[in-house]
């Protein structure tokens, strides 16, 4: 029977993606429930959580005073679907896909995005989902010591309109708690980093030029030495991808990226890759 995670359920939800072979840390969890509490869901089987999928919905963002970058529709993204080796093959990831879609419907989202693996990607398909474009992770193995970078932290009033433009929809709910560890170059962009299981993560990631995002890199690599790290972008941003091959980072995983027209009447979603030069992660967008 499908139920409403919470807390409670997290070190179940973290078996599952360890199983997986993830990145994703309990602070994740906690981060996705906080944001769309009712939206994170679970399946459980023979006394135990074997199934999961989580829901997150971002408002409309607000046009920016000369009309660029205004949003049409509402955006919602689906991610952490995950099932148990053992329990594959049964239909829960179809049964989960089914209610979060129902519950993003209800909720009246207009557009539904995710990245999929190639698992999953059939079963995205079959629902509807159309491929929009590649999301690729590429990893550091170990940095090298570099000279500290100082830069401000970020702050959301700064590039609230410039994320919105990049991403297509506010995401505040989601930024905030991931901005434990940020940085910004001030008015050109800004950029974020949080712990993993595997490997630590840089991104997101928005800016308006190559530069202020390898000042921000550059500020990120010097914060790590010693440490590997996972930097997912769209290979569609030539920029991003030859930053990542010039600071000796190396492809490791490709994913989809897909969208579903959640309302037959939605106008076409708005949002500039240019500016993305990483993604917050596979299950924020």
């Amino acid at each position: 029977m499908i139920h409403l995670l919470t807390a409670a359920d997290i070190p179940a939800a973290m078996r599952l993606k360890e199983a997986a072979g993830w990145n994703q840390t309990e602070q994740d969890w906690v981060n996705l429930l906080a944001a769309e509490p009712e939206g994170c869901f679970g399946i459980n089987c023979d006394g135990a959580l074997v199934a999961s999928a989580a829901g997150v919905c971002f408002p409309r963002a607000q046009p920016l005073p000369d009309g660029r970058g205004s949003v049409s529709s509402a955006l919602a993204w689906i991610g952490m679907v995950l099932t148990a080796p053992e329990y594959r093959g049964r239909g829960f990831a179809r049964r989960l896909m089914d209610h979060t879609l129902e519950f993003l419907t209800r909720r009246g989202v207009e557009w539904v995005k995710l990245d999929a693996t190639d698992m999953g990607r059939p079963l995205y398909a079959r629902l509807g989902f159309e491929d929009e474009a590649l999301v690729e992770r590429w990893c550091l193995p170990k940095v090298e010591s570099r000279p500290p970078v100082d830069l401000p932290a970020w702050r959301l009033e700064d590039f609230a309109q410039l994320d919105a433009a990049a991403f297509g929809a506010d995401r505040t709910n989601i930024l905030r708690p991931l901005a434990v560890e940020s940085a910004a170059v001030p008015g050109e962009g800004y950029a974020m980093g949080r712990p993993g299981t595997k490997a630590t993560y840089f991104g997101p990631c928005v800016a308006r030029s190559a530069e202020a995002a390898r000042r921000l890199l550059e500020w990120f690599l010097a914060r790590h030495p010693g440490e590997s790290i996972f930097w997912d972008l769209l290979p569609g941003q030539p920029e991003a991808l030859r930053l990542a091959q010039e600071f000796g980072f190396e492809p490791r995983r490709r994913l989809v990226r897909m969208a579903l027209r959640g309302s037959p009447g939605a106008a076409l979603f708005r949002h500039d890759d240019s500016a993305v030069y990483a993604i917050a992660g596979f299950e924020y967008g």
